[in-house]
């Protein structure tokens, strides 16, 4: 079998996020996700990956994956070129468990676990939907227009968004209440005022629903390491499953001070790229639960070897989604495949909303659990609609 061509798809209304088709002579396609600045990592697979994988055997999995990587300036990042490499790993995992007519998580090794719990990360259903990525501007606070304006609500109303998600079997969320603070003030202090405004949403769930909820503190990398010292101290009182990302993620001794300053556990980062990366941070003991996005540090192959280099350090493994939905099911499999996986991500919003747009399946998701996918590779496809839209950029390499 060879690979024979590689589309990339694209669109407006999406714009941060890339699909790619790796297609074979077999007529098995293969499909993989990246997120964030599309069209540059579309320029990477066509203009230099390509050249490097036409012809070649998909099943060398291994083989393509340092192959892709093999580039000077592709070093343990999570750039363009670990994002195309993403993309594409993701993809001939799913050629290969096509072929064989089982899911990705049974070539990753089986199921560790019979079904897997679920925390909300509680963004809304716009947020990372257009080309702005920062934190405050895709809020839309005060716009709902549906029922899983999750982000509108643990603005506004905590107590009754901790509620329904109880409601529905969920127990773990994920809010960033700090973050109009570290915009506000550049990251480099909070005012008394600021601090009471971001602790409100913990009080506010822990007065109404108590210990029932676990709740998770997102910081996006956005403090210094006082200022995040300092919120740490202030939101252990409501006891959080974990502070995540609270520093730029480029200083494992300075994370490593982080930890060592709160008893809650330190949570990072998806923003990391390589086991290399995370290597240095397990050696200085900087973070308690290890992250990792399989489309932006390395795939499928990438993230197994993370996630059991975890597992050497006695650390829990979770796989990061806040993107598209073909990386939320990599996720999936990736985290039903590994015994040291605490928790997967999922966002409410996207898998009951914008996702249902773009592909033909989501995993069954029920009572705060999702079950593991049941059909052959990644066990989703894009939908037909989507090839039709008036807004899709696509681009082909072939032999």
């Amino acid at each position: 079998m060879k690979i024979t061509a590689i589309r990339t798809y694209r669109t407006e209304e999406f714009a941060n996020v890339l699909w790619v088709h790796v297609e074979t002579d077999a007529g098995i396609t293969g499909l993989g996700e990246t997120f964030y600045g599309a069209e540059a990592v579309a320029a990477h697979i066509h203009n230099t990956l390509a050249v490097r994988l036409l012809g070649q055997d998909p099943l060398r999995i291994e083989h393509l994956h340092r192959e892709m990587l093999n580039l000077p300036m592709a070093q343990s990042s999570t750039g363009v070129e670990y994002r195309a490499a993403s993309a594409i790993d993701i993809a001939l995992w799913d050629i290969f468990g096509k072929l064989a007519g089982l899911p990705v998580w049974q070539m990753l090794g089986g199921l560790s676990w019979e079904k897997m719990r679920l925390y909300n990360t509680c963004a809304g259903t716009r947020y990372v939907r257009s080309n702005v990525i920062k934190p405050v501007d895709t809020w839309n606070l005060g716009t709902a227009d549906g029922p899983y304006e999750d982000l509108d609500g643990f603005m506004n109303r905590p107590a009754e968004l901790a509620e329904s998600l109880l409601d529905e079997g969920i127990t773990a969320m994920k809010i960033w209440p700090f973050d109009p603070a570290a915009t506000e003030f550049k990251g480099q202090y909070i005012t008394a005022d600021a601090m009471k405004a971001g602790l409100k949403p913990f009080e506010e769930i822990r007065r109404t629903v108590g210990d029932k909820i676990d709740i998770m503190l997102e910081m996006h990398c956005l403090w210094n390491l006082p200022t995040a010292m300092q919120i740490a101290r202030e939101v252990a009182e409501f006891k959080p499953l974990w502070f995540e990302d609270p520093i730029r993620m480029n200083n494992a001794q300075a994370l490593a001070e982080f930890a060592r300053a709160t008893p809650v556990m330190t949570c990072a980062s998806e923003t990391l790229g390589s086991r290399f990366a995370y290597k240095e941070y397990l050696d200085r003991d900087a973070c308690h639960v290890v992250m990792a996005d399989l489309c932006w540090t390395g795939g499928l192959t990438e993230g197994r070897k993370i996630a059991a280099m975890a597992d050497s350090y006695h650390r829990p493994f979770a796989a990061h989604d806040c993107i598209g939905p073909v990386g939320f099911v990599a996720g999936i499999h990736m985290s039903f495949s590994q015994p040291n996986t605490i928790i997967q991500e999922s966002v409410r919003a996207f898998y009951r909303g914008w996702y249902l747009e773009l592909v033909t399946d989501m995993p069954r998701i029920e009572g705060g659990y999702v079950h593991p996918p049941e059909g052959p590779g990644l066990g989703l496809e894009l939908q037909p609609a989507f090839f039709e839209r008036s807004d899709l950029v696509t681009r082909i390499s072939e032999l």
